[in-house]
């Protein structure tokens, strides 16, 4: 995307329902890091991005047992990729064996954001991961 002086930021926000969310959010984050250009610029970090975002979703539909809204905000600096979901209880790290199905959620998105952070909302949580692109792609 050409850098426009006048631009600080984009969002866009989508509302995700526990039935058929997670296909959703994936292809809906693809198609809005593709206006950002970065199926071009940077596409190791927007399958990264898609992939922190199917475990963000699936966790909110899974763990809270609720609908999610999953909002992408850009600032030129970093994309902030939020899910919200219903339940007041915040994620916690388990120590998943090497025989478990799942467990590593926080894992993986500790492992592939620059980083990231929960908080508590009136009306359940958030759950926020920042992804800095490379210097090159920014523009």
């Amino acid at each position: 995307m050409a850098r426009d002086p006048s631009m600080k930021a984009v969002g866009w926000a989508r509302s995700l329902p526990i039935s058929n969310g997670v296909k959703t959010a994936r292809d809906w984050t693809r198609e809005h890091l593709e206006t950002l250009g970065w199926e071009r610029t940077a596409p190791d970090l927007m399958d990264s991005v898609v992939l922190a975002v199917s475990e963000m979703v699936t966790n909110a539909h899974v763990h809270a047992r609720s609908d999610a809204q999953l909002i992408l905000a850009w600032d030129e600096q970093c994309l902030h990729v939020t899910v919200h979901d219903s339940s007041p209880l915040l994620p916690e790290q388990r120590d998943a064996g090497d025989t478990a199905l799942g467990g590593r959620g926080l894992l993986l998105i500790d492992a592939l954001a620059d980083d990231w952070e929960t908080r508590p909302c009136p009306r359940g949580k958030d759950v926020t991961a920042c992804f800095q692109p490379p210097r090159s792609t920014k523009g």
